[in-house]
């Protein structure tokens, strides 16, 4: 039986950041797992389904059950997220795959693992790109203490708040800020925050990483204030410190 393959539990299922070759990012490790999996919640079908064909065509989409966990859900409806982990309950494994990357980091997959650590269920994470750990670890800042605060307010007064408390956890603490933007406002965050912080802190961007495309440069907000760039609709992380 497919079962006893693998361990009953909750699998967090790391998927591409780019459209690269699976075997340069996903552990071949990865590809067993999934094939003995009956049971997925996906932030996307479309894209969970396409990701499961690139794993090994061979698998059977139509005899998979998925539901999807995403922005639209109602993250209020404790006993609806409940019944996702089901199977669990039943002694088998459940999935969870994300659009990209690492699945309940900045990602709504949380609110289930939380649900199955209460429970009690065996969680397992596996290894895959994690667009936010990777660009740190390229930028050249504090690895040791960092932040990520997801989208930086789009009103100005309250973007304007966000980057004083930033600059103060910077100078202070010494903690590296991560955060990310609208791809197709990614050109005008940079010309942003070299309008509104000091030139000599510095800002990391990291772009299409792991792509064909891949670009990580950091430099002073003056520096970029003399760049020429354009990271329009490109999948962007952008990290802070001095």
């Amino acid at each position: 039986m497919w079962q006893d393959m693998i361990e009953t539990g909750l699998y967090l299922i790391p998927t591409q950041l780019s459209d690269v070759p699976l075997n340069r990012v996903i552990p071949a490790h990865n590809i067993e797992v999934v094939r003995e999996i009956r049971y997925f919640v996906v932030e996307s079908l479309r894209s969970a389904r396409r990701f499961l064909k690139k794993c090994d065509h061979n698998i059977d989409i139509d005899s998979l059950t998925f539901n999807e966990l995403n922005e639209h859900t109602d993250l209020g409806d404790t006993a609806a997220i409940e019944a996702l982990l089901e199977p669990i309950g039943r002694g088998d494994a459940v999935g969870v795959i994300s659009d990209a990357g690492c699945p309940a980091v900045a990602d709504p997959g949380a609110d289930l693992v939380a649900i199955a650590q209460r429970r009690g269920y065996k969680v397992f994470p596996l290894v895959g790109p994690s667009s936010i750990l990777m660009s740190l670890m390229a930028s050249g800042f504090n690895g040791q203490s960092f932040a990520f605060l997801g989208y930086l307010p789009v009103d100005s007064q309250q973007r304007q708040a966000r980057l004083k408390e930033m600059t103060r956890r910077i100078e202070r603490e010494r903690q590296t800020q991560i955060f990310i933007e609208a791809p197709y406002r990614n050109n005008q965050l940079i010309a942003d925050l070299a309008a509104r912080l000091p030139g000599n802190m510095r800002l990391c961007v990291a772009s299409d990483i792991t792509g064909e495309q891949q670009s990580i440069i950091t430099r002073t907000l003056a520096q970029w204030k003399q760049l020429r760039y354009d990271y329009h609709k490109i999948p962007t992380i952008f990290l802070l410190f001095q």
